[in-house]
């Protein structure tokens, strides 16, 4: 472990460093999504689409609902770093393993449960609730090993070494989308195909990044002992952190829930164009939060080694990129988009629903690029109590939005909404900016 001292400079060369592994491995993950929904989109039948996009808003909610895994993780790990304290590093890991494998053991106790009310609440036809039931019943069992993998990627980016957390998710991902594409096109599955590749790659993908951490250890002078892992204090800041994400990831995850729920109440057309252009700004977003991360990464590093100027230059140049970039992907999508329709699906219906809400999508990554990088500069000064607060706050706002904007522009006001609440957010967050630097430098 290097001494706190000896940390990267920062410039626009080691934010791509952090940033660019990760937006090439963030891609391929809506692009399970994209593919998912290409795959089964060549099946005449437009349930199909909507059973994919049921299902996995309900994983959703389950797993990047413990998300905080993944951001306490990477918070905690970055200040360890930036401190120069090897003991922590290696104790965060073990705490957060610990608590990924418990959590998801409780999952899959709870599925028969968590099934019945998470499609009694979203809806939609019979068709659409059978298959994504299928679909739900292979990937539950992926639980334990996608929570892990969630502490494998925090890890990893909290020390800066993207190109780990690269190699992990890339794998993961390829491996997904891999075995997607040949149990449904090539053995005639249908979404069971789709679960099950789910739950092989995650899987695979906790072996693997088992690995790349017991070689990490290997080469860590000092290791925290049991009693430094178990630490009273350190165990109650971990928790009330993650508490504090929790909520947060969740009030993100129920907008969007909301979203795809009002969709599917407007019927199978509505909700399968919705998933559609919905993966056009998720493949946005995770390119948008290579930089976040890198935030997340330099932030945390710079308030571990109390450097008031190395922190400002961080959010400076990382939130600079970010803008470009995202300004960069709403105009791929705006003139690209009919095309990117046209290849996702042959349901005539569906192209062109979605082509009439396209419009809506395309600004979403620019309206979303500053509350991306706020959620990166907020967890990597760990300040979990005002993320959670201002989105909340956010929330309320966007659910006010939809309540005056649908029932007289449908789903026009349903992606308006959408769009406000990523402007609240940025707003929400700024406002706090100035509170979390002075408790950073005290």
């Amino acid at each position: 472990m290097k001494h706190s001292t000896s940390l990267m400079p920062i410039n626009n060369r080691s934010v791509l460093t952090i940033a660019v592994p990760i937006m090439l491995s963030n891609v391929t993950e809506p692009l399970i999504g994209v593919v998912n929904t290409a795959v089964i989109g060549q099946l005449p039948d437009a349930y199909y689409i909507g059973a994919i996009a049921v299902g996995a808003l309900i994983f959703s909610f389950l797993f990047w609902g413990f998300g905080f895994l993944r951001l306490s993780t990477g918070g905690l790990s970055s200040q360890a770093v930036g401190a120069g304290d090897a003991v922590e590093l290696t104790a965060v890991l073990w705490r957060a393993l610990a608590i990924a494998a418990v959590t998801g053991v409780c999952l899959i106790a709870l599925s028969p449960l968590i099934e019945n009310i998470s499609f009694g609440l979203i809806g939609g036809s019979p068709e659409v609730r059978a298959q994504g039931e299928i679909y739900f019943r292979y990937r539950i069992w992926s639980a334990p090993f996608a929570l892990t993998n969630f502490c494998i990627l925090g890890w990893f980016i909290g020390q800066g070494r993207a190109f780990i957390a690269f190699v992990v998710q890339i794998f993961l991902n390829l491996v997904n989308m891999g075995l997607g594409a040949l149990f449904v096109l090539s053995l005639g599955m249908t979404v069971d195909g789709v679960g099950l590749s789910a739950l092989i790659a995650e899987i695979s993908a906790a072996l693997f990044g088992g690995l790349l951490i017991w070689q990490s250890l290997r080469k860590i002078d000092r290791r925290a002992t049991w009693s430094q892992i178990w630490q009273r204090e350190k165990i109650i800041r971990t928790l009330g952190a993650n508490g504090d994400i929790m909520i947060r990831t969740l009030c993100l995850v129920f907008a969007f829930a909301w979203f795809t729920s009002r969709g599917a109440r407007a019927g199978d057309v509505i909700v399968a164009a919705n998933a559609v252009l919905l993966n056009f700004f998720q493949v946005a977003a995770y390119l948008i939060d290579g930089f976040a991360y890198a935030s997340e990464a330099l932030v945390g590093q710079s308030i571990g080694a109390k450097n008031r100027p190395r922190f400002r230059q961080a959010i400076r140049l990382t939130t600079l990129w970010a803008l470009v970039v995202g300004g960069f992907c709403s105009a791929i999508i705006w003139f690209a988009g009919p095309w990117l329709i046209d290849l996702m699906t042959i349901n005539p219906e569906v192209r062109e629903t979605a082509r009439h809400y396209l419009f809506w999508v395309s600004l979403t990554p620019l309206l979303g690029t500053i509350c991306f990088q706020f959620d990166g500069i907020f967890t990597g000064a760990m300040a979990t109590r005002e993320m959670r607060n201002m989105m909340v706050l956010s929330l309320l706002i966007y659910l006010a939005s939809w309540w005056v904007l649908e029932r007289d522009f449908g789903n026009h006001g349903l992606w308006a909404a959408l769009c406000i609440f990523f402007i609240a957010r940025g707003i929400t967050y700024a406002m706090r900016m100035p509170a979390l630097a002075r408790a950073a430098f005290a």
